[in-house]
């Protein structure tokens, strides 16, 4: 084997195992982010059953709708929805974490209400580290694959006398 498919060869297999963590990330990503949705309804249905407020019932109506258009940008393909997926959930978890009531929801025992706090605002951190991670190393792979086609051009060009 010559130098030049040594090169070739271990450059595609570092290429194939950055695809690889990258799919990882990206489905765990998508996976999270439907969850949010799916949990976004069961919030929906609890706020409408304790009659709360109509103006938080409305705005967190907004966030999930907000939340459906980037689950739906995630499942047609399309990259750009994932920053603003970090944003909602960084959002929801400002919104959500400052407040008293929720901890008595949960300081007062197991409940669908303290299950539903505490489920959400781990998938939000779960949404907020797959998504990083993915956009993350979505750009070094699309930084390696033009490394490595400029080393292939390279490689195939009969060097200058």
């Amino acid at each position: 084997m010559s130098n030049l498919a040594a090169v070739l060869l271990a450059g595609s297999l570092r290429l194939e195992a950055l695809n690889m963590r990258v799919r990882f990330l990206k489905r765990g990503a998508n996976g999270l982010i439907y969850a949010s949705v799916l949990l976004g309804v069961a919030l929906l249905a609890q706020l409408y059953a304790l009659m709360v407020p109509s103006w938080l019932l409305y705005s967190i109506l907004a966030g999930w709708v907000l939340y459906l258009v980037v689950a739906v940008g995630v499942a047609t393909g399309r990259e750009r929805a994932y920053p603003p997926a970090l944003v909602l959930s960084i959002a929801t978890l400002a919104v959500s974490l400052p407040q008293p009531e929720h901890y008595s929801l949960a300081d007062a025992g197991l409940s669908l209400a303290s299950l539903t706090f505490v489920a959400g605002s781990l998938l939000q951190v779960g949404v907020l580290f797959f998504t990083t991670s993915f956009l993350i190393l979505r750009r070094r792979q699309s930084r390696a694959e033009n490394d490595s086609s400029a080393t292939i051009v390279d490689a195939v060009r009969p060097p200058v006398p």
